[in-house]
């Protein structure tokens, strides 16, 4: 069934029949050469030199001015918007001047791509603009954008709308263009991370997306169906055993950017699919690791800003090292005034009841402990700050401390109350992580349905023996959030999971 156009659609449709009509092919497949930027031209034209005189650009059409025979318009490319100056008499062929009547004054519509050649010059006023000897239309736009107005070099009635934001990311990207460097910021940062870990000689590595068992992490995972081996398989909630597989083969340090997929609730701090780095480098432990990464993030907030501090809402944090460390026991008892070290899962249960924290019934010891710190502390740690020594029963893939019995070698990275990594010293002991997995059975059986799963396979490699091992993983999301000082996961995504579009 054909759509019902708009009005404005409409308009736009018979103004590309009538291009047509006039023998114009409003979707040429030539190329058009490009030779400079409208940012590169603002930044370094000289009126005096008379640099930049046979220029080349290319761009939408983003506002126009007609006086008669002469018009100002706005094109807008990838790097900034710079103003044309277009004479019909220059324009069009001396045996139809009324060309510049029929399409650049009639036809031409706002959003539609054009390029130019011509010359720079400086308007009586002062503005760096281009006057164009030849203009092409190389893309009709045929639906309106929203319109973004400016007034004496402020915004307003800018589009805001995160409904149209979100589903229309590349309508968004045009009307409100400094949302692109929120993007381009986040590569940097992406960037910036792999130059570290290269310099210290670890493999960047690739390693399945569908899996037959999912593992590494505690997750709900989205299942599908592979027809031809006619088996159930699961995208991945993360990429960790596959990574401690390869450390078994040999290698001693390897990381991969993961996209993982977790089927549970959305939030301005969730998304099902997103993305993280996760490093493993052999005959390492975890407070090597937070060395490590203290000195990766603070190289990150430098070259994102050229200062170890950023902005985040109210709050200035600061990646410079060394951040403060705390056990999870001595954060509780820090912001509750309760020690819990000793406690079983009754009197934990007790306690949280004490702090008003509701507890499932199917929740174990260690997810007891975790929504305790979860309420009462995660929230008031700012800084950054590294939160040890786990509960074994929340940390089924760490070794269990070396010193503290009943806890594991573990720490969580948090900053503006929230976390954003997650490392281990891995245990690498394949008797002591069947235990574990068959505990996380017996949680599976009560009801907690990210618990996870034992995985056969993981388990051979590990009796091929694996190395001491520190392990992190990174949420890139979250940390881009923050660095970039946006209030939601979905300001960080090009394209976020949203419900069906009515």
């Amino acid at each position: 069934m054909a759509r019902i156009l708009s009005e404005q659609e409409q308009v736009r449709r018979d103004a590309l029949q009538a291009i047509i009509d006039l023998g114009i092919n409003p979707y040429p497949p030539e190329t058009f050469e490009v030779n400079a930027t409208a940012k590169e031209i603002l930044a370094n034209y000289d009126d005096e030199k008379k640099n930049f005189q046979e220029v080349s650009l290319a761009g939408r059409l983003m506002g126009k001015r007609i006086m008669g025979k002469a018009s100002f318009a706005v094109l807008q490319d990838s790097t900034d918007k710079i103003q044309i100056y277009v004479n019909r008499d220059e324009i069009c062929p001396e045996e139809d001047k009324n060309l510049y009547n029929k399409v650049f004054k009639k036809l031409l519509d706002i959003g539609d791509f054009i390029g130019v050649k011509g010359y720079v010059f400086k308007t009586k006023t002062g503005h760096t603009s281009i006057h164009v000897s030849e203009l092409k239309l190389l893309s009709k736009s045929l639906k309106p954008l929203p319109i973004v107005k400016e007034k004496d070099g402020e915004r307003y009635n800018e589009v805001t709308d995160p409904e149209f934001r979100y589903r229309q990311r590349y309508a968004d990207l045009v009307v409100n263009p400094h949302i692109r460097e929120v993007f381009i910021k986040r590569t940097k940062m992406v960037n910036s991370m792999r130059e570290f870990m290269n310099k210290h000689g670890y493999l960047e590595v690739e390693t399945p997306i569908l899996q037959p068992l999912y593992g590494g992490a505690a997750a709900r995972p989205f299942k599908t169906h592979h027809n031809t081996l006619d088996m159930t398989l699961y995208m991945r909630i993360a990429n960790e055993l596959y990574l401690k597989r390869l450390i078994v083969g040999g290698f001693d340090g390897v990381y991969e950017f993961s996209k993982d997929f977790r089927n549970e609730g959305m939030s301005r701090f969730h998304n099902p699919e997103f993305t993280q780095v996760e490093l493993y480098v052999a005959y390492k432990d975890y407070e090597w690791m937070m060395d490590f990464t203290e000195e990766m993030l603070e190289k990150v907030a430098m070259d994102l800003n050229g200062t170890t501090k950023f902005q985040v809402g109210e709050n200035t944090i600061d990646f410079k090292r060394p951040w403060k460390r705390y056990t999870m026991f001595e954060a509780i008892e820090h912001f509750t005034g309760i020690d819990i070290s000793g406690m079983d899962e009754a009197a934990l249960r007790e306690t949280a009841k004490k702090l008003n924290i509701h507890i499932d019934a199917k929740l174990g010891k260690g997810k007891i402990i975790d929504e305790i710190f979860g309420e009462k502390c995660e929230p008031f740690l700012i800084q950054p700050t590294f939160i040890t020594n786990y509960p074994v029963e929340m940390s089924p893939l760490a070794k269990k401390h070396r010193t503290e019995e009943g806890l594991v070698e573990r720490f969580e990275g948090i900053f503006n109350g929230k976390e954003f990594c997650n490392a281990f010293s891995e245990l690498n002991n394949p008797i002591d992580q069947r235990e574990r997995f068959e505990e996380q059975l017996e949680l599976g059986k009560r009801g907690d349905n990210e618990a996870m799963v034992l995985d056969e396979d993981f388990l051979r490699a590990l009796e091929y023996g694996m190395p001491p091992t520190a392990g992190i993983g990174i949420g890139i999301d979250r940390l881009a959030m923050a660095m970039l000082n946006q209030p939601s996961i979905q300001d960080v995504l090009f394209f976020p999971q949203m419900k069906a579009e009515k």
